[in-house]
C-alpha cells in the first residue's frame, strides 16, 4: 500500500478552522493522519513531499459541471457533434478540469444520453483521467422550453430530450435510469436566452415534475432542476427535488421554503455564465447592451440579493457557473469562487468551503470528501501561496504544485522525493 507524507505544509483542512503548519500522512487512498508540524508521525517507507510552506487543501468540487458541453457559442451546435467525436472531446474536458484542481464533479446535465455515464465509468475504471463524476441525464424539457431547439422544417437538437405530459417525462426518466445515470435533470423554468420561455416562466406542469421525482424515488436517483422562477422552485421543493440550479428569481415564500428544506437541498446560482454573458461575450455578438436587453443584468442583480439572503438563512449555496460555453469555457470553473467573494460578499474561507466541504456533500460523500481529516479520501491539491489571501490563485494551474485524487498523483510536485514525477 502506497504511503505518502506531506510535510512543511500549511494545512487548510476546510473544516472551517484556520490553516496551520502541519503534516498529512496518506496511506492507500485515504488520509491516515493530520498532525502539527514537528510532531512525530510514522513515515517508514513513505514518499515525502516537502511543501516548503505551500497550502495543502482538499480538491475542488464543481457543483454544476458540464463536461459534455463543448464551449460552443449556441445551443444547437452541440447537436451537430457526432457521438464518437463528442465522447473524445468530453474526455479531454474531464482531464482539463482535473488539471485545474477539480477532483470531483456533480453533473448538471449531459449533452447526449449516455455521455456522462460512459465518461464516469471510464474515469472510475482508470481508463482516462478525470474527476469523480456523478452522471446526469440530458435536460428533460418541454416543447418550447429551454433546450427545445427544433424547427418544423429541419432536424436540430442540443442537450435536451423534449417531453410533453407526465407519461412522456416518466418514460424518459425511466430510460435514463436504465442507462445508468445518477441524477435526473429537469427544466421546469425558462431562461432569458429563450424568447418564448423566459427565466420567470414556469413551463413544466406540476404533474410533469412529480412524474420525474416519482421515478427518482423509485430508483434512489436524485433529481436536479433548472429552476429560475419562484414558482418552479416551489414546485421542485414540493415534490422532492434536491438540487436547485439558479433559483435566481425566488420570492419571499420560496426563500422561506428553501430555508425549511435546507438540510436536504442545495442551491447553485451559476453566477459565472451570467457574469461572462454580461461582460465578456461581445466577440460572439453579445455585447453588454445586448445582454442587458435580454435581462441578464437585472436577473444577476436580483440573484445576488437572493443568494445573500439564502446564505443568511443557512441554505447551502455552492459555486458552479454553467461552464462549457464559448465565453464561459470549461477549465475556468474556479472563477466562481472569486464571484462568490466579489459578487456575493462571501469571505474567502466561506467561498472555499462552498467548493470543498459543501462539494463533498453535494457529491453525497460528505463523510469522506471535501475536507482534510483522518479517514477521508485523499483528494488534495498543493497550492503555491495562500488562497485565503487571494482566491484567484485557484484559477492558475501553474500555482497547483500537486494534484492528488484517490491517493494517487495526477500531477506530482517537483518537491516530491522517492517517486517519479508524473506529467499531467
Amino acid at each position: 500500500m502506497t504511503k505518502i507524507l506531506f510535510k512543511n505544509v500549511s494545512v487548510l483542512d476546510c473544516t472551517g478552522a484556520p490553516p496551520f503548519a502541519g503534516q498529512v500522512f496518506i496511506e492507500g487512498n485515504r488520509i491516515k493522519a493530520v498532525v502539527p508540524q514537528g510532531k512525530e508521525i510514522g513515515e517508514d517507507g513513505a514518499k515525502l513531499v516537502d511543501g516548503q510552506g505551500a497550502t495543502l487543501m482538499p480538491g475542488l468540487v464543481e457543483a454544476h459541471s458540464h463536461l459534455t458541453f463543448l464551449d460552443t457559442a449556441d445551443l444547437e451546435s452541440l447537436g451537430f457533434v457526432p457521438p464518437e467525436e463528442h465522447t473524445l472531446r468530453t474526455a479531454r474536458n474531464a482531464k482539463k478540469l482535473l488539471d485545474q484542481g477539480f477532483t470531483a464533479c456533480n453533473s448538471a446535465a449531459s449533452a447526449k444520453a449516455r455521455l456522462d455515464v460512459v465518461i464516469r465509468n471510464a474515469i472510475d475504471a482508470g481508463e482516462i483521467p478525470g474527476p469523480r463524476t456523478r452522471a446526469a441525464s440530458p435536460e428533460l424539457a418541454t416543447t418550447a422550453g429551454l433546450g427545445d431547439v427544433r424547427l418544423r422544417h429541419m432536424h436540430r437538437e442540443t442537450f435536451a430530450i423534449v417531453c410533453d405530459g407526465a407519461d412522456e417525462f416518466r418514460k424518459t426518466a425511466r430510460e435514463m435510469v436504465r442507462e445508468g445515470v445518477d441524477t435526473l435533470k429537469i427544466n421546469p423554468s425558462g431562461d432569458e436566452f429563450v424568447p418564448h420561455s423566459r427565466a420567470h416562466h414556469t413551463v413544466m406542469t406540476e404533474a410533469e415534475i412529480e412524474a420525474v421525482c416519482e421515478v427518482g424515488r423509485m430508483h434512489d436517483k436524485r433529481v436536479a432542476a433548472h429552476a429560475r422562477s419562484a414558482q418552479s422552485v416551489k414546485l421542485c421543493l414540493k415534490h422532492g427535488v434536491e438540487v436547485i440550479y439558479h433559483a435566481t428569481l425566488v420570492d419571499d415564500e420560496a426563500c422561506a421554503q428553501l430555508e425549511a428544506a435546507r438540510e436536504r437541498i442545495f442551491v447553485a446560482p451559476t453566477l459565472g455564465i451570467s457574469y461572462t454573458t454580461l461582460h465578456e461575450a461581445a466577440p460572439w455578438g453579445i455585447t453588454s447592451e445586448v445582454a442587458e436587453g435580454l435581462g441578464i443584468r437585472r436577473e444577476l442583480e436580483i440573484a445576488i440579493q437572493n443568494m445573500q439572503e439564502l446564505k443568511r438563512r443557512g441554505v447551502r449555496i455552492l459555486p458552479g457557473g454553467d461552464y462549457g460555453f464559448a465565453w464561459n469555457p470549461n477549465g475556468t470553473n474556479a472563477r466562481d469562487i472569486e464571484h462568490f467573494v466579489n459578487l456575493l460578499g462571501f469571505s474567502p474561507m466561506d467561498a472555499i468551503l462552498s467548493a470543498t466541504k459543501l462539494g463533498g456533500e453535494i457529491m453525497m460523500m460528505g463523510g469522506e470528501l471535501g475536507q482534510i481529516r483522518p479517514g477521508f479520501l485523499a483528494d488534495l491539491i498543493l497550492v503555491d501561496g495562500n488562497p485565503l489571501a487571494d482566491v484567484k490563485l485557484l484559477q492558475d494551474s501553474s500555482k497547483l504544485l500537486a494534484i492528488m485524487k484517490n491517493g494517487a498523483f495526477h500531477k506530482a510536485s517537483d518537491r516530491q522525493s522517492g517517486a517519479e514525477r508524473l506529467s499531467a
